[in-house]
């Protein structure tokens, strides 16, 4: 998948933007605050429906403008000639999305299209941060290689909403049998996707690492969210009187957690930040390398501020590895000089941009 066109209107400091990225690699250079990590940004609400940025969408939107609207031509592997995408979000918080003009009704409908990836200097908080990141990261390359994924993730949560309203509402003992059946029904089928996912991508993350991170050899476990030797049900069951006291379902895949732990101690503990990012890069590059494998398909990867915290001969091997699974790589860059290496391939653009205008090299 390859996007061929891009137009972006009213969207922060971008006004008017038309561009005709490379097929492979598209190196960004600007100034901080000219609207390079911007023009990530609104690539980025193609394949999210939301900012990397901002959890306020008003945000982006340009003062006294009622919405953003961010247009894309991709050239897509699973159909001939180009698919016109097209996504628009108002001050008021409803958005429009169509495709081929014709308007789609879930933002799902629109993320599936377009596999995005971003690396970001925050993507280390997936390694340090909550539990919850890491369960975005694995959900993100089952969505897009288990066609069953999305439907059912929004059953358990559905069910899961209803059961912590039972809790809240005190009639758990009436009726939690019921919903603990639906539940753990849903659950452990959800838990055996993950498994089999991590299992899979496990391979691909070990062999990134022994390049970025040879001086380590971490631990890849899944944690299914509760007790491994009780059935979710069972689980549910004991975790009763629990659920209760604290008013939420404490027990369940919406717990899980990915973990990595170098000599038994959690990685985070002993990776300093450059280290973790690295990390990240092995795992976000270990998606890529497994979405291609899987599905035939590459996905559109954006690298914002690929400078930071990455030695010059991390960043080559990182880019290299991830036009080597078909990518379509938008790079952004203070100056060429963090990245002079890219003179070495011939499908690329480099665009400036300065003051909200973006002007192909």
């Amino acid at each position: 998948m390859k996007l061929d066109r891009i137009q972006i209107r009213q969207f922060r400091n971008l006004t008017d933007i038309d561009i005709r990225p490379a097929s492979r690699l598209n190196l960004l250079l600007g100034s901080n605050g000219s609207g390079k990590s911007s023009l990530l940004e609104a690539i980025h609400y193609l394949g999210f429906g939301r900012s990397f940025r901002s959890n306020k969408h008003q945000h982006v939107i340009q003062h006294e403008c009622d919405a953003f609207t961010v247009f894309c031509q991709v050239a897509t592997e699973i159909r001939s000639g180009l698919l016109n995408i097209g996504y628009q979000r108002f001050r008021n918080g409803d958005s429009l999305i169509k495709v081929d003009g014709e308007p789609q009704k879930r933002i799902s409908d629109l993320v599936r299209l377009l596999p995005i990836q971003l690396f970001t200097p925050a993507s280390v908080e997936v390694i340090s941060g909550s539990p919850g990141l890491r369960r975005k990261f694995l959900d993100w390359g089952l969505f897009h290689v288990e066609p069953s994924y999305l439907e059912l993730s929004l059953r358990y949560q559905q069910v899961l909403k209803q059961r912590n309203a039972l809790i809240r509402q005190g009639n758990l003992s009436r009726e939690g049998h019921y919903w603990n059946e639906i539940l753990a029904t849903a659950g452990e089928q959800i838990d055996r996707l993950r498994k089999v996912f991590v299992e899979a991508l496990e391979p691909y993350i070990l062999r990134n690492l022994s390049y970025f991170l040879p001086e380590f050899c971490p631990e890849i476990s899944y944690h299914s969210g509760w007790d491994s030797s009780l059935t979710l049900e069972q689980a549910l069951h004991e975790s009763k009187q629990k659920d209760q006291k604290y008013g939420f379902t404490s027990v369940g895949p919406h717990k899980a957690d990915l973990r990595f732990r170098i000599k038994s101690v959690a990685a985070q503990e002993l990776l300093s930040r450059g280290q973790a990012r690295m990390l990240m890069a092995a795992l976000l590059l270990a998606q890529s390398q497994h979405f291609q494998d899987t599905r035939s398909r590459g996905c559109v990867f954006l690298l914002d501020d690929i400078g930071a915290e990455l030695d010059e001969d991390k960043r080559q091997a990182f880019i290299e590895a991830l036009l080597n699974t078909s990518a379509q790589l938008f790079v952004t860059a203070i100056e060429k000089g963090q990245i002079d290496f890219v003179d070495n391939y011939t499908d690329k653009k480099v665009f400036h941009v300065e003051h909200g205008q973006v002007k192909e090299e």
